[in-house]
C-alpha cells in the first residue's frame, strides 16, 4: 500500500491509471483462459452463478470500505468544528476575566488558532509543517496552562474554573483532531478491496471467454467505475491525500472573530 500511496502523492491520476491498467490486464488474462477452456469444450454451467456471487461480495466490500472512509472524513470535519468552537469559547471567557494574565491567554489563543489551521492545511508531503505545528501546539498549551494555573491560584472562583474547563476542552479537541488525522484506511482492508477487484475482473473475463464475447467497451466502463470508487475511498480515508480535504474555513471564521476584540457597552439606565 505504501508504494501505491507514494504514487498517489505524486499524482492521483497516475494512481488511477495504474489501477485501471491492472484491472484490464486481469480481465484479459481471464478472457484468454476462458477462450482456452471453450476450445477444449469445457464450459461449466456454474461459472455465471459463481461470478455473480463474487460481484455481490465485491459490492459489499466496496460499501463497507466507502462507509469506513466517509466516517473518517466526517470525524475530521466535525473535529475541526469542535476544536474551533472550544477555542472561541476559551477566548471569550479569557476576555471576560479581563486580568493581564487572562488577556495573555486570549492573545495566545489567537496564535493557537492559526497554528491549528496550519496543521489542518498541511499536505501529506509537508511533514515538516505538521511536526512544527505539533511542537508549536504543545508549547502554546504549556504557556496557556501556566497562565491559567497562576490565575486559579490567585482567584479560585467559578469564573476562573469556567476558563479552566474551556481550556481543557480546547486541548482535548486538539488531541482528538490529531488522532483523527492519524487514523487511516487499514492496509488489510485496502488490499482486500484491490485483490477482490482483480479476482472479479479475471472471473468476468473468464466467463466472457467461455462465450467468446469480449464486450471490451462495457468492461472498460465497468473498470472505470470501480477505479473511481476505489480512488474516492482512498481519498476520503487519507487525511492529507487527494482533493477531498478538510477545509480551514471554520478556523478562518474564528480568527476573524478575534479581530473585533471584546467591547463592553455602557450600561443604559431606564428612566
Amino acid at each position: 500500500m505504501a508504494v501505491l500511496i507514494t504514487v498517489a502523492e505524486r499524482s492521483v491520476l497516475a494512481f488511477a491509471s495504474i489501477l485501471f491498467f491492472i484491472q484490464i490486464v486481469s480481465h484479459e488474462i481471464g478472457y484468454q483462459l476462458g477462450r482456452r477452456d471453450h476450445a477444449r469444450k469445457e464450459n461449466p454451467e456454474t461459472v455465471g452463478v459463481i461470478v455473480g456471487g463474487m460481484l455481490g461480495l465485491l459490492a459489499f466490500v466496496l460499501a463497507l470500505t466507502l462507509s469506513f472512509a466517509n466516517t473518517r472524513f466526517s470525524e475530521r470535519r466535525m473535529g475541526s468544528l469542535a476544536e474551533t468552537n472550544a477555542i472561541g469559547t476559551a477566548w471569550l471567557r479569557a476576555k471576560a476575566v479581563g486580568t493581564p494574565r487572562a488577556e495573555e491567554i486570549a492573545s495566545l489563543l489567537e496564535q493557537y488558532a492559526k497554528v491549528r489551521a496550519d496543521f489542518i492545511a498541511a499536505g501529506r508531503t509537508e511533514q515538516a509543517v505538521v511536526e512544527a505545528s505539533n511542537q508549536r501546539t504543545n508549547a502554546l498549551q504549556s504557556a496557556l496552562w501556566g497562565h491559567l494555573a497562576a490565575i486559579v491560584r490567585e482567584q479560585p472562583n467559578p469564573v476562573t474554573n469556567a476558563l479552566m474547563t474551556a481550556l481543557n476542552d480546547t486541548f482535548d479537541a486538539s488531541a482528538t483532531e490529531r488522532f483523527a488525522y492519524e487514523t487511516r484506511l487499514p492496509p488489510q482492508l485496502f488490499w482486500l478491496l484491490v485483490g477482490m477487484t482483480m479476482l472479479c475482473m479475471g472471473s468476468l473475463g473468464y466467463q466472457f471467454g467461455l462465450k467468446e464475447k469480449p464486450s471490451r467497451v462495457l468492461i472498460a466502463l465497468l473498470t472505470l467505475m470501480w477505479t473511481s470508487v476505489i480512488v474516492d475511498i482512498l481519498d476520503l480515508a487519507s487525511a492529507r491525500l487527494g482533493s477531498i480535504r478538510t477545509e480551514t474555513t471554520v478556523y478562518d471564521w474564528t480568527i476573524q472573530s478575534f479581530k473585533g476584540g471584546l467591547t463592553i457597552p455602557p450600561l443604559v439606565t431606564q428612566p
